[in-house]
């Protein structure tokens, strides 16, 4: 072949796409003077450039990682043949916002509205319960002040009774004291006439404390009166328990002394011999 041969510069220059076929084995556009050696490589190196393009489209497939998805700007669509009014949308666009402004405003002052109503609610209940409370605290006090006027009142009956009873009961035993007083004379005396005989010591000591006694009256007197027979029945008892003390030591020492005589006597009589034996009418006695 000559260089300058222009048919086989087509030949050799012609593109591969025009006679490359894909998988299935068409070989309408080879060139059909490519030899069986080269058909056969051809054929070989087919299966790599598909695998090589079948992972470029796994890789394709793969899912990526996600990424923020930001939404296109959509320009507004402007009607062919008419003249847009910026000034309208803006406006409209501003009276759009104003209106959710302003329900923004109303649900605000509504929410407002009711927290109020609930508050003032809350505070008439709490007042209410103060009031209710303060009244059952008056109502218990009013009670428990009754209480206490009923037992003072119970308190002081029961006193009065029972001073009224001490009185009635003082006032009998010192009738029947006088009562005795006045007549128990008498009556020993006529007691001791009809009887006709030597008094006892128990009698003695009766007839002597009747003699002694007197009968108490003291139902007229004033405060200053009892105070001085208070201080005069006082003084009689102290002379009475001074005589009484005076009187148990006389009779200690008389006691002391009759034992010692006594003993005395029991002691002389002890070395007397023959005392108290003597010969009468030839016998010892």
């Amino acid at each position: 072949m000559r260089p300058g041969d222009r048919s086989c510069s087509c030949v050799s220059l012609s593109p591969p796409w025009q006679w490359m076929k894909v998988k299935g084995g068409d070989r309408s556009h080879q060139d059909p003077r490519m030899s069986d050696a080269e058909e056969q490589e051809y054929e070989e190196e087919q299966p790599e450039e598909e695998e090589a393009a079948e992972e470029e489209e796994e890789e394709e497939e793969r899912p990526k990682p996600s990424r923020p998805v930001v939404p296109p700007l959509i320009p507004p669509k402007i009607p062919e043949g008419e003249r847009v009014d910026f000034d309208d949308i803006h406006r409209k666009r501003m009276e759009k916002d104003l209106l959710e402004l302003q329900t923004l405003i109303d649900v605000h002052f509504e929410q407002r509205k009711k927290e109020e109503e609930e508050l003032v609610a809350l505070k008439e209940r709490i007042e209410r319960r103060r009031a209710e409370r303060a009244e059952q605290q008056r109502f218990r006090t009013e009670k428990e002040r009754e209480r206490q006027a009923k037992l003072a009142e119970e308190k002081m009956r029961k006193e009065e009774e029972e001073a009224k009873k001490r009185a009635e009961d003082d006032a009998k035993k010192k009738k029947v004291l006088s009562n005795m007083g006045a007549h128990f004379g008498g009556y020993l005396v006529k007691a001791e006439q009809k009887r006709g005989k030597r008094q006892t010591g128990r009698e003695m000591k009766v007839r002597i404390l009747s003699e002694r006694k007197k009968p108490l009256n003291i139902d007229h007197m004033g405060e200053e009166q009892l105070r001085e027979k208070a201080q005069e029945l006082s003084d009689w008892i102290h002379q009475l328990e001074s005589e009484k003390f005076d009187l148990m030591a006389k009779l200690k020492q008389q006691k002391y002394e009759i034992n010692v005589l006594y003993n005395r006597i029991s002691h002389a009589q002890k070395f007397r011999k023959g005392a108290g034996k003597g010969r009468v009418g030839g016998r010892w006695k």
